[in-house]
Order: structure tokens, then sequence, then C-alpha cells
């Protein structure tokens, strides 16, 4: 009986074995892949010195020369290795990371969220063993925060870029154009890491009734308080989407409730596409470019099922 059930166990037991296999083996390919990109990133002072700020415990309490007068709570009085509140930390970050990497949608916002969280939990283990070395390792982080900031997408794009007197403008100079407009801030992470996935979408877009566009609220104040979009640093409204069809505003994401709280939306291109229904809108837009301009002034898109409103938007750098 055992001799017949090992081979049907065993024959059972392959794909679960399979399974786990793949499951250690994506991580590491998608690593490997993602190495030539990682190494331009960590060229550039921001992230060289982002992970050497979110690293700065591990270095403090590893290496010999440095760990040998720290104090510790373990029971072989060992200074170089971590004690059990230390482990409880280190293994409470490494879940906080997790949950939000969940939502992230590109590499940018996972390492972000890695450098970010593991700031944080530096700050803690440090003031855990001096507050002296706490109030160097926060001055540290506050002095780089102020002198080194993330380097800006610098890719190819087709998108037209507003100041606090050229967008009413813009919007009103042809209201056959439909556009979509980002509001961002240069020292939103959000921001820098929706970049890419928005100069993306305006090279795939482009067309003459389609326009893409971006206005700094950071820079101008005065349009983030005409177009409601919140600038506090714990703002969840950076960046916003707005749709403007016939000069006006037809739909923006993220959508602001009843108390003037952002609601929770994904930055992704998948979701901006289809909640903007971008491929109709594109359509449309080239058959406005063949006709020339003797066409009337088209009427707002109706919204789609999947969404509140739609537009065309688009715009060439």
């Amino acid at each position: 009986m055992v001799g017949e059930a090992g081979p049907d166990l065993q024959r059972q037991g392959a794909p679960a074995l399979a399974a786990g296999k793949m499951a250690i083996l994506a991580p590491l390919i998608a690593l490997v892949y993602s190495v030539p990109r990682l190494s331009r990133w960590l060229a550039q002072p921001y992230y060289l010195l982002s992970a050497l700020l979110s690293a700065a415990f591990l270095l403090v309490r590893k290496l010999p020369p440095l760990c040998n007068g720290l104090p510790t709570q373990r029971e072989d009085g060992n200074p170089c290795d971590f004690d059990w509140r230390e482990v409880e930390i280190l293994m409470f970050l490494s879940a906080i990371v997790m949950m939000k990497n969940r939502r992230s949608i590109t590499v940018e916002q996972h390492i972000g969220n890695i450098f970010m969280f593991s700031k944080v939990a530096n700050a803690i283990l440090f003031f855990r063993l001096d507050i002296r070395m706490g109030l160097l390792y926060i001055t540290l982080c506050i002095v780089f925060l102020m002198t080194c900031k993330p380097p800006l997408y610098m890719g190819p794009e087709n998108i037209k870029y507003f100041n606090d007197k050229t967008i009413d403008e813009e919007l009103e100079r042809d209201k056959r154009v439909t556009w979509i407009v980002e509001f961002f801030a240069n020292w939103s992470n959000d921001c820098q890491s929706f970049a890419p996935i928005y100069a993306d979408l305006s090279l795939k877009y482009n067309c003459t009734g389609l326009n893409f566009g971006k206005v700094d609220v950071g820079r101008y104040a005065d349009v983030s308080t005409r177009y409601k979009v919140s600038t506090s640093p714990l703002t969840k409204q950076l960046p916003t989407l707005i749709l403007f069809q016939g000069g006006k505003e037809v739909m923006r994401r993220p959508q602001i409730d009843k108390k003037g709280r952002a609601v929770s939306w994904t930055f992704s291109e998948e979701n901006v596409i289809r909640e903007f229904n971008l491929n109709e809108l594109y359509q449309r837009a080239k058959k406005l470019s063949k006709a020339g301009d003797n066409i009337p002034e088209e009427q707002p898109v109706a919204p789609s099922p999947t969404s509140v409103s739609e537009g065309e938007s688009k715009k060439d750098k």
C-alpha cells in the first residue's frame, strides 16, 4: 500500500513543486531584466544617496569598526548583530513595504516606497540606540531632501507645458480641441512616477484634435486655486488629470468627494485609457483632423459606462 501510494504522492506534489520554483524564479528574472535600468538609477546622486540612507542602520550595526561600541539587548552581548526588537521593527517594515507596493505601478514607485519606509525605520532604530544618533540621522535626511531632488523625466513626449496665463488662453483658443491636462508638482514622487506613463500616452494618442498638457501647480499657486487642486504635502490630489472639452472641465481623476477628499485612484496607463476613453476620442479627433477647419464645433462627448465623462485630449510639445 505504501509502495503504491508513493508514486501517486509524487505526481500530486509535482505541480506544487513547479509552482514553487516559478515563484522563486519570476522575481529573479524580473530583477535581472531590470539590472540595466537599476544601474542607470544608481549612477545618479539622488538614488545613490537614498540607498545609502536607507541602508544606514544596517551598515552601522553590521560593520565591525562601527558596531563595536553600540549598545545591544542580545543575551550574548554581541553588538554587531540585531537584537530581537530590531528584528521585529525590520519585519514590520517589510510587511508595510509589501502592502504599499501592491498598488505600485512602476518600478520607480516600488523603489520610492522602499526608500521612504526604510528611512522611517532607520530613524526609529537610531533613536532607540542613542538620541544623538537619531538626531544626526534626521538632520542628514533633511539636508538630503533640501539639496537633492529626484531626477525629472527627460524622455520623448508630445505635451504642451502651461503657465498661469497660457493655460486658459489655450483651452479657449479652439474649442473643437479636447485637452487632457495634468496638474503636477516636481516635488511629488507620484507625479514623477506618472511622468513616463503620461509621456507615452501623449506619443500614442497625438493628433490635431486631441492634445495633452501639463501645468506645475507647485510653481503656479493661483492655478491650483482656480482649478481646485490641493498642493499640500499630504495631499492625494497630485497628480490630477482633468479632461477639457469646449474649454470646460468634463471629468477629473482622482475625483473629489463631498468632504473635499481625493478618492483613491491608480494612475496606470490602462486606467487612463479606459476612464478617459482615449481610443474613441482618438478616432473622433482623427476625423476632425481630416475634415479640416470647415467642421462646426463638436459638442462634448457623452460619458462612457465606465467613466463619469470622456474627452479628447492631447498636445504637441
